[in-house]
C-alpha cells in the first residue's frame, strides 16, 4: 500500500475503472457502452476479441477518491467500516464481481459450483461458489439463453447428450428482451446465445465447469478444457431455480425502482431516474451503482477541505458508494438507468419491500432465501 489507511478516508462516491477480458466468443464491438475499446487482445490462446468487461475485479483500480490508482482487491482488505460497511468481511475477497458480457457466439454449456463444493474441492481457486444474475442491457430479435434442465433430464440422459452433441436439447430455452433479468443459482446448467449485451452481478468467483463447447478451437488450434466430471458432481438435477425473474415495481424518488432479485449474496435493482434525487447509504454495507444509460452528475456534500465535489457519470461506469455516506445526489442531464447492488440482510430487505407497498406474493418472488 502507498497510503496511510490509519487516517479516516474522506467519504465520497468513487468510480472504478474497468478491465477488458478476451474471450473466444467475444464481440468485434463493445458499443454503445465502450465504443473505443480494443477489438482484439492478446491471451494465452492467441489474439481474441473482448467478451467481458470486469467492473469490480480485484485488479480494477479506483479512478478517483481517496483510493485513486489503487486496485480494488488490495484496497478492500484495508478499507475501514465507514467505506466497506459494518457487516462486511474485509478479510475475505471483495464480495461482488460485476461484468458486462458481449457474446458474439454461444458460450459453452456450463455450470458453476456451490460454496460447499468450492470450499472442499477448489480451495486454491478462491473456494467460493458462483450464483449470478444477468440483466439484458440490449437484445437483438430472437436472442435467447438456455437455463436449467427440462423436466425428466437425468444424469444418464445428460451424459448421453454430451456424447451426441445434443446438450442444448436438455435445457430450457428462454427468449430474452432488453430489460429482462435471469437468475442463475449455483448448480444450474446454462449457456448464453449471441445478440445480447448483459450486465452480470455475481459472487466474486470465476469457477466455471464446461460440459460442451460446440467443437470450437482457439486461434492456436487448441480446444478449451472441459470439466465434465466436476460439472456432473455439482449440477442440479432436481427442482430448477434458474429462471427469468418476475420483478416487483415501486415508485420512488419521482421515478421507479424495479426489484429483480435479492439473495444472500447480492441484491439487483434497476433505478429509472428522470429528476435529481438525494440518497443515503446504509452503514451495514457499501453500494454499487452501474450506469446503463443516461448522463449527468453525482455530487456529495462538503466534509472537511477535500470532501466536497461533483463528477460526471456516463454509460458503462461503476460507482462505489461508502456505507457511511449519509448524503449524496444523482443529477441526471438525461433520463438515466442504473443498476443498484449490494450484499443484503434478507429479513430487512423483505421488510423494506413490504413497506413500499409490494405484495407478499411479489416479495416471495424477489427474495430468494
Amino acid at each position: 500500500m502507498t497510503r496511510d489507511f490509519q487516517a479516516q478516508p474522506a467519504l465520497r462516491p468513487a468510480r472504478i475503472e474497468p478491465i477488458f477480458v478476451p474471450r473466444i466468443w467475444g464481440a468485434a464491438s463493445l458499443a454503445p457502452l465502450f465504443p473505443g475499446a480494443p477489438k482484439l487482445q492478446k491471451s494465452s490462446a492467441g489474439d481474441l476479441p473482448i467478451g467481458e468487461v470486469w467492473l469490480t475485479g480485484d485488479t480494477c483500480k479506483f479512478a478517483d477518491g481517496p483510493f485513486a490508482g489503487l486496485a480494488l482487491g488490495e484496497t478492500w482488505r484495508e478499507m475501514p467500516a465507514s467505506w466497506a460497511g459494518t457487516r462486511m468481511d474485509t478479510t475475505a475477497a471483495f464480495p461482488l464481481l460485476v461484468k458486462f458480457l458481449f457474446p458474439a457466439q454461444k458460450l459453452s454449456v456450463q455450470v458453476h459450483p456451490s460454496d460447499e463444493y468450492a470450499r472442499e474441492h477448489e480451495a486454491a481457486s478462491s473456494g467460493k461458489g458462483k450464483t449470478e444474475i444477468w440483466y439484458a442491457v440490449a437484445a437483438q430479435p430472437g436472442a435467447d439463453i438456455f437455463v436449467g434442465l427440462k423436466s425428466g433430464i437425468t444424469p444418464e440422459k445428460f451424459q448421453q447428450a454430451i456424447k451426441d452433441g445434443t446438450v442444448e436439447d436438455c435445457l430450457n430455452r428462454v427468449p430474452v428482451s432488453a430489460g429482462d433479468a435471469i437468475f442463475v443459482p449455483a448448480g444450474t446448467a446454462h449457456t448464453i446465445g449471441p445478440g445480447l449485451i448483459l450486465c452480470e452481478i455475481q459472487q466474486n468467483s470465476d469457477l466455471t465447469y464446461r460440459v460442451y463447447d460446440y467443437g470450437r478451437r482457439n486461434p492456436d488450434g487448441t480446444t478449451r478444457e472441459l470439466h465434465v466430471e466436476k460439472a456432473m458432481a455439482v449440477m442440479n438435477f432436481g427442482e430448477q431455480r434458474g429462471r427469468k425473474v418476475r420483478p416487483a415495481r415501486a415508485a420512488a424518488h419521482g421515478g421507479e425502482i424495479i426489484h429483480y432479485v435479492a439473495c444472500k449474496y447480492f441484491v439487483m435493482e434497476k433505478w429509472e431516474i428522470t429528476a435529481p434525487i438525494d440518497l443515503r447509504a446504509e452503514p451495514e454495507h457499501f453500494e454499487l451503482w452501474i450506469v446503463i444509460a443516461g448522463r449527468g452528475k453525482i455530487s456529495w456534500p462538503t466534509v472537511g477541505e477535500n470532501g466536497a465535489g461533483k463528477s460526471d457519470y456516463a454509460p458503462g461506469q461503476t460507482w462505489l458508494v461508502p456505507a457511511a455516506q449519509t448524503s449524496w445526489r444523482i443529477e441526471p442531464a438525461a433520463p438515466t438507468t442504473m443498476l443498484h447492488s449490494y450484499v443484503p440482510d434478507l429479513v430487512r430487505y423483505a421488510a423494506q419491500l413490504a413497506a413500499c407497498g409490494i405484495t407478499a406474493e411479489q416479495v416471495e418472488a424477489v427474495v430468494q432465501r
